[in-house]
């Protein structure tokens, strides 16, 4: 009796475990696949999260010094000719990319037009490049929640179904899977709430390079 008593006293001890690997352990496979998803999408979105930060530091010295620059040579065409090769700055490459145009066809009729044309293609090019990876930011931002929802209502299933099976309504019964469940919603509102801020933050970011480039093309325009 008294062996009894102490086995189901270690059994109470285990289930009572709410740390975070137990709450995983104890998970049934759909739940368990839920909490991994979470975690692969958070890390990948944190991935993309510190990605984004050192780009729009680069870039905005990057444009800072090439405007300087370029405004303090002599002609356009000098300045091009003197470029390096490896050109990573977005501004840098939608310049290049717009005279190496213009040089092709060095026609003068329509050139206002055709250079415009060409700035708008390459400013389009290159915030491609810079908005790359957004949209998982917001898929994960719009459905992390509802993931770990899913995993939530499963968790809270097994523990209504443990309840008719076992036939007892004790809080130590349901209060593993309730946890288990929980636990799912935690990590849904953890994935999405970084990657929410973090979107909106550089989508307000990329505006703003948007407009640098547009203003520096608009000024190129003129001296063509």
């Amino acid at each position: 009796m008294e062996a009894d008593i102490a086995s189901q006293a270690v059994g109470l001890t285990s289930n009572a475990d709410f740390s975070i690997w137990n709450l995983f352990i104890r998970a049934d496979i759909i739940v368990k696949t839920v909490i991994l998803l979470l975690i692969a999408a958070s890390i990948y979105s944190w991935a993309i999260i510190i990605e984004k930060i050192k780009l729009f530091k680069k870039i905005n010295t990057s444009s800072e010094e090439f405007e300087e620059k370029f405004w303090k040579s002599k002609s356009a065409e000098t300045f091009y000719n003197n470029l390096p090769s490896n050109l990573e700055d977005p501004m840098a490459l939608v310049f290049k990319g717009s005279m190496q145009a213009m040089l092709k066809n060095k026609s003068k009729a329509n050139l206002n037009e055709r250079m415009s044309t060409m700035l708008e293609i390459n400013i389009e090019k290159q915030m491609n490049k810079i908005e790359k990876s957004y949209t998982f930011l917001a898929t994960v931002g719009s459905t992390a929640p509802f993931i770990g929802l899913f995993g939530t209502v499963w968790g809270i299933m097994n523990s209504f179904q443990s309840i008719a099976i076992s036939r007892n309504t004790s809080l130590a019964i349901v209060a593993p899977g309730i946890a288990e469940a929980l636990f799912a919603t935690a990590l849904g509102l953890l994935a999405a709430i970084p990657a929410v801020v973090a979107y909106n933050k550089f989508n307000s970011d990329s505006k703003k390079y948007l407009t640098r480039l547009e203003n520096f093309s608009k000024r190129f325009l003129s001296i063509i």
